[in-house]
């Protein structure tokens, strides 16, 4: 008969003793429990329980420990090893007199514990409760540590200020509660030009944090810090330094007024920021880290959301100054050099004009710009092409006005439907996406990107229109070509506008049918009755070899990243499925793995056979914790959960959706269940092809007819058979 679900075996040590093994009641009172069975040997009036967990610190790697609270007890697993310390709240008290001690040493030591400590959520409410936080605020406005010795100034300024960050993102307290002293003297720390790498690590995080969760404090930060004084701190090799200076930028656009963000957007467009982000950032001699590169894409999307106002502004086909800008796009089209004598004389032929330009609407083209989005974008756009690529815009709109009618591209008609689709494809006015890492080198190179962009890409659907002969019948169709085209060559992460180009043109309308037909095959290849039924005979030995593949990876394990607050150090865990299928062995690591971990490692376990159900998505307990924000659809649609109590889950967020997949279909082979992944079906459709068409290699250009042969009649006699008699 297996023990009761809520009794678990464990360890527990302190020290000047051996481990000793006991049982816990999870219903009981740990006090009680611990007092009987230890026998008094030790005064357990100022002692809990602890789980030891090991976390990566902004000032090096060690051990944090996490206090078991009423809350927190079911942190207890089988085979766990526990140790005794003091409680949470004596453990502060003495902490926050040590802090304030004269003795250098002894500071020291409690604000390197502090630091290790203020991440346990247990521990960090007793230490606010007693005004903690006030006191660490007061040691850096004084600035007495400074009288410190110099060799020990920096490292306690470190781990008072990675205390107080900890402190602060568990959300206890309010972040208003900060005084502008102290605002001023971390501003300083940003400001100054030779200061410790771990200060300014800690300052910019915590100057992001002030700015994100306070609108009162953005304008005091405002005050304090400009674009210009962070753009030093990009130029350093440090990526660590430079991802948290573009996280303070990115903050501090986010957070800034309309009439505010117009002046920072063309600081960030000036060349010289451009090209140190471009070439000490992007151009590295290191590979981007995910959290860097979330922060280029991030800054990319806050740039492009300044386009918001004129995708959503109307045409007012009243406003003279608009109205102006249409007639001089026809003007530069078709008259040349302005000539104002003959302007009147040309208005009875506007309207041909008009058309030739491809307008929808031909006597007045304002009405073409009058839905959001694109709106006054669109008008922007081909503005921008007429005077800076006169000579391209002049061939586009004369070239098509001289074809055949029903062969001609409109012009007017293909720009303001292409902005329309550059705005979806690029998110123009969304809010960037948490965890997105999607971001194009490209837009770095060129300080009007998106007019740039805009100009290749009119160039690439006039092109693909000639290569369909497409007719106005064809608009959508070639639109839809367009748009294949250009997330295809976004994929490539092309490095330049000139390689953009030059991907463009190697992906033409001719190798566009060929790469359809190509990932087509599969789907459209063969459905005659023959053909049906080898498929049914092939797909359960395939689907075995999908489900081997995945506890195959199951077994050799994957390293998931921890929900947090993102202004952390990243945090990782690592799960992977015993060799037998039996057990998944999963713990807490210092930093994301280059390779298999070992199972020795690796202190959490589950046996497989008290595996309830696996979850996903919204399903999952710790997206509906998380209910009252606005959660990413990237990470709902990568979040899964192993539910094996009915108070306990294993949480997953997997790192792609590659991992996401191969982690639900794993699971689901183990519990005997049907995978159901998009990559499943991918690999299933690609397998039984290929399959199929090496079984059927001996019958090409025969043709399978689509019923069996007529079955012959029997013969009269059997005679012709031979009697071995």
């Amino acid at each position: 008969m297996p023990p009761p679900s809520d009794i678990v075996k464990v360890a527990i040590e302190w020290p000047g003793a051996n481990a000793q093994l006991m049982e816990i009641d999870q219903n009981k009172v740990l006090f009680t429990i611990l007092h009987n069975t230890l026998h008094g040997s030790l005064v357990c009036y100022y002692f809990y329980v602890i789980l030891p967990m090991t976390l990566e610190k902004c000032c090096g790697s060690s051990n944090v420990h996490h206090f078991l609270s009423f809350q927190s007890r079911s942190e207890i697993k089988n085979g766990t090893i526990l140790r005794l310390a003091i409680s949470p709240a004596r453990a502060a008290r003495q902490l926050l007199d040590r802090i304030q001690s004269h003795g250098i040493d002894a500071r020291l030591e409690a604000l390197k514990e502090l630091a290790k400590l203020s991440a346990d959520p247990t521990f960090a409410t007793e230490f606010i409760s007693m005004e903690g936080i006030g006191t660490l605020a007061r040691l850096v406005e004084s600035g007495t540590q400074k009288s410190c010795h110099r060799t020990f100034f920096g490292e306690m300024l470190a781990f008072t200020l990675t205390a107080f960050l900890e402190l602060m993102d568990h959300g206890i307290v309010s972040w208003d509660l900060i005084s502008l002293s102290f605002i001023k003297q971390i501003a300083s720390y940003v400001n100054q030009p030779m200061v410790d790498v771990s200060i300014l690590q800690r300052s910019l995080a915590i100057l992001e944090s002030m700015v994100l969760n306070s609108h009162s404090l953005y304008h005091r930060v405002a005050q304090e810090i400009t674009v210009g004084q962070l753009i030093g701190h990009l130029q350093v090799s440090n990526q660590e330094i430079q991802t948290y200076a573009i996280a303070l930028i990115n903050a501090l656009f986010l957070k800034a007024p309309e009439d505010r963000r117009q002046e920072m957007a063309s600081t960030l467009a000036q060349k010289h920021l451009r090209s140190i982000i471009l070439n000490h950032v992007i151009r590295g001699n290191r590979p981007i880290k995910a959290e860097m590169a979330h922060q280029l894409y991030v800054l990319q999307v806050l740039t492009f959301n300044l386009l918001e106002e004129r995708m959503m502004t109307k045409m007012d086909p009243s406003d003279q100054a608009q109205r102006d800008i249409i007639f001089e796009l026809r003007r530069i089209a078709f008259d040349g050099e302005n000539d104002p004598s003959g302007t009147e004389k040309r208005k009875a032929m506007y309207t041909k004009d008009y058309k030739m330009l491809g307008f929808t609407n031909h006597v007045n083209p304002a009405m073409d710009f009058t839905q959001t989005p694109p709106g006054m974008l669109a008008l922007d756009n081909m503005l921008y092409l007429a005077k800076l690529h006169q000579d391209t815009y002049i061939r586009i709109v004369l070239e098509n006005s001289s074809r055949e009618d029903k062969h001609e591209c409109p012009f007017g008609r293909c720009a303001i439907e292409l902005t329309r689709m550059l705005c979806e494809i690029l998110q123009v006015g969304e809010l960037p996406n948490e965890g997105c890492n999607d971001y194009h080198p490209m837009f770095f190179t060129h300080d009007r990107a998106w007019e740039e962009f805009f100009c290749v890409c009119i160039q690439l659907l006039n092109k693909t229109w000639k290569e369909m002969r497409a007719t106005a019948e064809d608009f959508n169709k070639v639109m839809q070509v367009v748009r294949e085209q250009i997330t295809r060559t976004l994929a490539m992460k092309p490095s330049s506008l000139d390689q953009l180009k030059g991907k463009l043109r190697g992906l033409s309308y001719s190798e566009i049918l060929r790469l359809r037909q190509s990932e087509r095959m599969s789907q459209d290849d063969f459905q005659s009755p023959p053909i049906i039924e080898l498929r049914e005979r092939i797909q359960p030995e395939i689907l075995e070899l999908i489900k081997q593949q995945r506890l195959n990876r199951l077994c050799e394990g994957s390293c998931f990243r921890k929900l947090g607050n993102r202004r952390r150090q990243e945090k990782f865990w690592f799960c992977r499925l015993s060799l037998n299928h039996k057990v998944l062995h999963y713990g807490d690591l210092d930093e994301s793995p280059q390779g298999e971990v070992p199972f020795e490692l690796l202190t959490d376990k589950i046996p497989v056979s008290d595996i309830k159900s696996v979850v996903t998505g919204k399903d999952c307990p710790h997206m509906k914790e998380k209910s009252a924000l606005k959660q990413n659809k990237e990470v709902l649609e990568q979040a899964f959960s192993i539910l094996y109590d009915p108070d306990e889950n294993l949480n997953f967020v997997a790192p792609n959706k590659y991992e996401y997949c191969i982690w639900t279909d794993g699971l689901c082979a183990l519990l005997g269940r049907e995978m159901g992944s998009d990559l499943t079906r991918s690999d299933l459709d690609t397998l039984i092809s290929m399959e199929m068409k090496l079984r059927l290699l001996d019958l090409e250009n025969i043709t399978i007819p689509e019923a069996p042969p007529p079955v012959p009649k029997e013969p009269s006699t059997y005679n012709f058979t031979y009697n071995y008699g």
